[in-house]
């Protein structure tokens, strides 16, 4: 079962290594967060929502990389998935709203 605090549960100490099963339900649900956010923001008529995300999200990355000292590549990389990941996560919410 999907749990945020699995050390915390009695047995979770056991299987400390989560299943496929349970990789694919928690990315599953990071997919539907994000769609789902998207959403609602694309819901307003702002026209400058999707570089201000953009925008955001690179400043976010880098904030959350710099403790991991990233090389130039491994950052730019992690910076071109992101966004790849953004271009996606748009794609599915306009497509959904579309429907």
């Amino acid at each position: 079962m999907l749990s945020t605090d699995r050390d915390l549960k009695r047995g979770g100490e056991r299987f400390p290594i989560p299943s496929q099963g349970e990789v694919e339900g928690r990315l599953l649900m990071f997919e539907v967060v994000a769609v789902t956010c998207l959403q609602e923001l694309l819901a307003k008529p702002e026209t400058r929502l999707v570089s201000r995300l953009r925008r955001r999200l690179i400043r976010n990355l880098k904030k959350r990389c710099a403790p991991l000292k990233l090389c130039a590549d491994d950052e730019k990389a992690s910076e071109q998935f992101a966004l790849q990941l953004l271009r996606a996560a748009l794609e599915e919410a306009e497509d959904e709203r579309a429907h």
